[in-house]
């Protein structure tokens, strides 16, 4: 039996009212972004990214366009000093990318980091003590005096390095654990980092406040978060920085409100790796922002490729509901669903609209490498006429009447039911020519002459049926009233030709393909046939016999 009673609020309250963020209805602008794949990303891994690896990744996050990457500890591991000192001596870093190292405040660590930095065109030293009343109590056993003297010991050192060492340094700090320590108290530590560090207009300080552990609903951080910036001394040139984790399954929305509450900058990982349940993702991230007309400045149009090769070098898997990343995201298997996309699409079309309004779809997939028939219409025992009608059209040209549409997603649906599986377009395709496009068994056309006469058409066809032929001559008011009329003189038969469309599948040229489609009513039903030609009077037989031949089938 589960005892919630051995759980309390662990998290505290920032003083005072600190809820401007309410008021903001979205993200205005990008915040900065830096990569922590590397560093969390690679420690949350069964089995670490090996240095190729991890050479491909950090070419992957050049590509997106990250500006900032944190490479890894580089004292924690001969890997991970392996790795900067090749980015270095390969001369990897571009000019316009800063990597980041992490370190503890712990003087031989601090030392050996910059140790590997060195000859780094730019990096940022990313120094780091717990400041959390758990850790202080449990783990360290020291007052929030001695807690707070180890980050300032810890700035002294990295600002005294700096100067030692021949390269272009920035400080980070974060206070770990920020969401477990008390508001007043992670302030006091970050002004006394600051006071050491002195920023300034050459000198700008980032203060990353972590959420290493979720406490707390995402309202709370995103007040925590206010308080800390318009209380942070320098806070001009000091870049407040956000590093959420995901144990509440909230840090999206831990992220978003604080970006709301005046946070500059975010750490997070491709497709939310890291540890536990993963640091914020910075996908989703990006592609909410840019969902609301806002460009994150990353690049993420070529999706398919980045979760491969996220893949390939994590060993990790992207979830199939993964926002905006995963197969099926954009997949709508509903028949009403499909309807509604479908007639989205043909509304954007038809209105020439700019704007991306389709129902069910919040995004563009062609925005992201993603296509329509692949990954937006799929066909099962659930799907509709709307989606599968959509889906030939798409992809193949073919614009069927509403009631043959319906026709096929009955004749789809029931091959996905009684084989258990998803129809790929092609299987639709292969269902719909299969069984609307038999023009000669039994009955096949074999000859066929038009002659106008005043208002009339005469015809002479030749029909076939088991190797024996007949000609039939019948006049109509149009060519296909005229066939018509000698079907029903060759059958004896009567059907009522109920209806009839017609179109061009290619739009110029005189090769231009046309496309018939025809439904004749009996006492048994509505039977559906189609037809292509270069010429529409030889697609508009096919199409007829082809639903006669359907009939005769049912007979």
């Amino acid at each position: 039996m589960m005892d919630a009673s051995k759980y309390s609020v662990g998290y505290y309250n920032a003083p005072g009212r600190n809820c401007k963020w309410v008021e903001k209805d979205h993200i205005e602008n990008p915040p900065l972004w830096c990569s922590v794949d590397l560093r969390d990303g690679n420690q949350s891994l069964v089995i670490p990214m090996s240095l190729e690896e991890k050479l491909e990744f950090y070419n992957l996050l050049l590509k997106v366009g990250f500006k900032e990457i944190e490479v890894g500890f580089p004292a924690a591991s001969e890997t991970e000093y392996e790795f900067l000192r090749t980015l270095i001596e390969r001369n990897m870093i571009p000019d316009d990318v800063t990597v980041q190292v992490l370190t503890q405040c712990r003087e031989h660590i601090i030392r050996k980091t910059f140790e590997a930095c060195k000859g780094a065109p730019s990096a940022i030293i990313h120094f780091y003590n717990s400041t959390s009343v758990a850790q202080r109590e449990q783990v360290f056993r020291k007052s929030k005096e001695e807690i707070k003297k180890i980050a300032v010991d810890g700035a002294k050192l990295v600002k005294q390095l700096s100067e030692e060492y021949e390269g272009n340094f920035r400080f980070e700090y974060s206070p770990e654990s920020f969401t477990g320590t008390e508001p007043e108290y992670a302030l006091e530590v970050c002004n006394a980092v600051l006071d050491v560090l002195q920023p300034g207009p050459d000198n700008n300080v980032i203060i990353n406040l972590p959420v290493t552990v979720e406490m707390s609903l995402p309202h709370i951080y995103a007040s925590q978060v206010e308080y800390m910036c318009e209380n942070l001394k320098y806070r001009e040139y000091v870049t407040v920085s956000l590093h959420p984790h995901n144990d509440r399954g909230t840090g999206v929305a831990d992220t978003e409100l604080a970006l709301l509450a005046g946070a500059d900058r975010v750490e997070g990982t491709l497709f939310g790796n890291g540890e536990r349940t993963g640091n914020v993702d910075i996908i989703t991230l990006a592609m909410n922002m840019y969902s609301h007309g806002v460009d994150p400045k990353l690049d993420f149009s070529d999706m398919p490729t980045i979760a491969e090769t996220y893949e390939k070098c994590t060993r990790m898997h992207v979830y199939e509901r993964s926002p905006y990343a995963g197969a099926l995201v954009f997949a709508a298997f509903s028949g009403s669903h499909q309807d509604a996309i479908a007639k989205g699409m043909h509304w954007r079309e038809e209105n020439k609209l700019h704007r991306w309004t389709v129902p069910y779809i919040p995004i563009d997939p062609e925005d992201i490498s993603r296509t329509y028939d692949a990954d937006v219409i799929r066909v099962n025992s659930q799907s509709g006429k709307g989606g599968i009608g959509y889906l030939l059209e798409q992809s193949y040209g073919y614009i069927l009447p509403a009631k043959m549409r319906e026709d096929l997603s009955y004749r789809c649906k029931d091959i996905s039911d009684h084989e258990h599986r998803e129809l790929k377009v092609s299987d639709v395709l292969n269902i719909f020519k299969n069984s609307y496009f038999d023009c000669e068994n039994p009955i096949a056309i074999t000859d066929m002459h038009f002659t106008k006469r005043n208002s009339l058409v005469e015809t002479s066809i030749t029909f076939n049926r088991k190797g024996v032929t007949a000609c039939v001559k019948a006049t109509g008011n149009g060519s296909l009233d005229a066939i018509s009329n000698a079907l029903h003189d060759y059958t004896g038969d009567s059907y009522k030709l109920t209806v009839y469309t017609e179109h061009s599948m290619q739009s110029q040229g005189s090769d231009s393909i046309a496309a018939a489609y025809i439904g004749i009513e009996t006492d048994k039903g509505v039977f559906w046939g189609a037809g292509t030609d270069t010429d529409i009077i030889k697609a508009s037989a096919e199409a007829l016999l082809s639903a006669y031949n359907n009939k005769i089938r049912e007979d």
